[in-house]
């Protein structure tokens, strides 16, 4: 236990060497959010994926064009169930995966859905804990992630810059609720099921993405 401690603090306090202020970037016309100076893009398949390493944790955001024929939700039940399949599906692909604290919120005039996935593996492999901090933004024509990525031993010295990041996320006066779902009435419609299939290739991104991010932390190790 205690050399694991060590090697958490002898880790934290190198990465506070290589201190990343994060700083405003366009994600598109219509949404923007803070990164690390030293984020990179990708384009790929119509998604554009930027990361970064900020001082205490790995972020990615990934900006996903839905298809092209993608319809607005119905009702606000409908944008729910698309939140709740997201959030299912990103669990189901860790096996030791565990959903904390999710929740709704707002961002600009938009609804989004906040949770976190913590991933323990000590019981397996040693690994210890870590925690993924989604924000999940859903539009017709275009579905945002958010994540912050970091060891759960860092939450405390972490949630200056994990709030930092999340209250950086801005989007644009001219996108409505409309942009979301047409109806205030409750109740589930036929097109949440374009939603809901549009946001697998999302996630099967999201995966790869991790996959990618340990395979290059543990060549870096």
């Amino acid at each position: 236990m205690k050399k694991t401690i060590l090697s958490l603090s002898l880790v934290l306090f190198a990465t506070l060497g290589f201190s990343q202020v994060l700083k405003p970037v366009k994600i598109d016309s219509l949404v923007t959010v803070s990164l690390p100076a030293n984020f990179t893009k990708k384009d790929t398949l119509g998604q554009q994926i930027f990361q970064g390493t900020a001082s205490l944790g790995f972020i990615s955001v990934i900006r996903a064009q839905n298809a092209a024929n993608n319809k607005p939700l119905n009702k606000e039940r409908d944008l729910k169930k698309v939140f709740n399949t997201f959030a299912d599906g990103i669990r189901k692909q860790s096996r030791n995966g565990s959903i904390m604290n999710p929740r709704d919120t707002t961002i600009g005039n938009l609804e989004a859905r906040v949770f976190t996935l913590r991933i323990d593996n000590s019981g397996s492999t040693g690994e210890a804990a870590q925690l993924r901090k989604f924000i999940l933004l859903y539009t017709q024509d275009v579905t945002y992630t958010f994540e912050y990525y970091y060891p759960e031993a860092r939450t405390e010295l972490a949630k200056a810059e994990l709030n930092e990041f999340s209250n950086s996320i801005k989007v644009a006066p001219d996108l409505k609720r409309h942009d979301q779902y047409i109806s205030n009435a409750k109740g589930l419609s036929t097109p949440v099921k374009i939603g809901l299939y549009g946001g697998l290739p999302l996630i099967i991104i999201i995966v790869l993405v991790t996959i990618r991010r340990k395979k290059r932390l543990a060549a870096e190790g």
